[in-house]
């Protein structure tokens, strides 16, 4: 029997998985919209949702919230929060939100820049919805169809490297996106501006080869070299007993962002800005 190329890349499953909750929908057609949300926004961390979002749930059934403002609630939820950002690296967390929300990968650091500079200056929220409100997911999704992965098939506007990043990204369904290093999967190529290897899920570097697709051999990534300045005002939040509240600087470099923000909040402490250097 001849594979699809779908199928010899491995990615079968997840192309043209369009699902689109339609006016006079059935208890059934909802119960597929809320599996796809999931198995979409969460990957394998799916199977620990156990009811967490019941009452999105209720809210979308009884059409208080579109199939568009649910996966946003799933996105800025602390599950979500606990799983992509807490423990990830900032460059890492813009990485799974372009795979999650737009179902592509990032093509090239001028979007990661972007997001960096929407999280520095707005903060979380404002990062989700920089996704969620964008005029590409109105186009690709609208406000009824769950995010599915794009980026295996043209899209208007994709550029040709973003086929081959998106491999990088997704490494099969049963791959958990918090596996292995909390580092960045692309930020040497989108550093350098250079293309990915494709080597399809649970198949060999061989494999790649016969796609006619070659190792990179290039020097380290420099990656962005960008600092930023947090303001903080420190000392006496959330205690019983009185201390003076001091004003504080630190200079960050834009990959440590998010973790020095929840240091910062850990201890209690206020943000009032973050700047560029």
């Amino acid at each position: 029997m001849t594979l699809s190329m779908e199928e010899r890349l491995g990615i079968s499953a997840v192309v043209d998985q369009k699902l689109e909750l339609r006016p006079n929908w059935s208890e059934d057609r909802l119960q597929q919209v809320f599996r796809a949300a999931y198995e979409h926004i969460f990957g394998r961390e799916r199977v620990y949702v156990g009811g967490i979002f019941a009452n999105q749930e209720s809210m979308l059934r009884n059409g208080q919230i579109s199939v568009r403002q649910f996966v946003q609630t799933l996105a800025k939820s602390e599950f979500y929060k606990e799983r992509f950002f807490y423990n990830n690296s900032q460059i890492r967390f813009i990485e799974l939100n372009y795979k999650h929300l737009l179902g592509r990968a990032p093509y090239d650091q001028s979007e990661i820049a972007y997001h960096t500079d929407i999280y520095a200056s707005s903060g979380y929220d404002a990062e989700i919805d920089s996704y969620i409100d964008s005029q590409e997911y109105n186009n690709a999704f609208g406000d009824n169809t769950v995010p599915y992965f794009r980026g295996f098939k043209s899209i208007p506007g994709m550029k040709q490297v973003g086929f081959n990043r998106l491999f990088t990204l997704y490494r099969g369904n049963g791959n958990s996106d918090n596996a292995g290093s909390k580092s960045p999967r692309l930020r040497q190529q989108l550093a350098m501006n250079l293309p990915n290897t494709i080597i399809p899920p649970t198949t060999s570097i061989r494999f790649a080869s016969a796609l006619g697709v070659g190792q990179l051999n290039s020097s380290p990534a420099r990656g962005d070299n960008r600092m930023y300045v947090i303001e903080v005002i420190a000392g006496g939040v959330g205690t019983k007993v009185a201390v003076r509240r001091s004003r504080q600087s630190y200079t960050v470099p834009f990959d440590q962002l998010s973790q020095k923000y929840q240091e910062i909040h850990k201890r209690g402490g206020k943000i009032i800005s973050i700047n560029p250097v």
